[in-house]
């Protein structure tokens, strides 16, 4: 008989692998019928119908949130007028991904939003721009399956939560990791939770990030956040990474 940590880990890896055969048939199934002649038509005008009278005053680009599952995800082929990217949103556990994810797509407010288990998928419609956002879940065994993403991505968003300072060296780690495979994607670090009395400055997280050594090659932004209802009209709003992300992308 297997002893119980032995199956416990047996466990997680299957759990892990499951969720990332999931994810990739998920954007498999997006891709293809990116391509086809499918009559999303109807169903994507009433979504950005909906979300516009939802919108808070001022905004004028439709958003869907964000979803664990096909049906929060499907959207028409992209017109030709709008060109298609994707950012891919990393991060440990509890550093606040869905959170951000919610309130750049959304900006409704929400009391909880739950932990990603596996993965989520948003998309933006703006500025000429159809953007997948693409959040793989933190937890440690999830982690190995990160880089398997990055090929695809447009722009990586790495969110560090600025209190935990247990785990920063874990996600100093995992962020080089990754960079080391990808030496030229862009990057955007969130400093995130900074409306948290104990949170570290974004200034310190470059430190204890150690960004500061990575190759002048790479396009790197470090912005302090908070994603949360109350801080969408503050300094440390995610509405700047909206932004930011927008002037990426359109970039040639």
């Amino acid at each position: 008989m297997a002893p119980s940590g032995a199956l416990r880990d047996l466990t997680l890896a299957l759990g892990a692998a499951v969720a990332a055969l999931g994810s990739l048939l998920f954007i498999a199934w997006k891709i293809y019928f990116r391509g086809t002649g499918t009559d999303w038509g109807g169903w994507w005008e009433r979504e950005l119908r909906e979300l516009r009278d939802r919108a808070p005053a001022g905004d004028a680009h439709g958003a869907v949130g964000p979803g664990t599952g096909p049906h929060s995800a499907p959207h028409p082929p992209a017109s030709p007028q709008l060109g298609w990217r994707q950012v891919l949103v990393l991060g440990l556990d509890g550093a606040g991904k869905s959170s951000v994810l919610h309130y750049i797509c959304s900006q409704t407010a929400r009391e909880r939003i739950a932990p990603t288990r596996g993965f989520n998928s948003a998309q933006l419609c703006v500025e000429g721009l159809e953007v997948d956002l693409l959040e793989v879940g933190g937890s440690q065994n999830l982690r190995a399956y990160w880089p398997h993403y990055l090929s695809q991505a447009h722009v990586l968003v790495f969110v560090v939560d600025s209190v935990d300072r247990s785990r920063l060296l874990t996600a100093r780690q995992e962020l080089h990791a990754l960079l080391a495979a990808e030496p030229r994607l862009p990057l955007v670090v969130l400093a995130n939770k900074q409306d948290k009395s104990n949170a570290l400055s974004a200034a310190e997280l470059r430190e204890e990030l150690a960004l500061h050594t990575l190759s002048g090659q790479r396009e790197l932004f470090l912005l302090p956040t908070s994603a949360t209802w109350a801080s969408l009209s503050t300094a440390t709003s995610v509405l700047r990474v909206k932004s930011l992300l927008v002037t990426l992308l359109s970039q040639p």
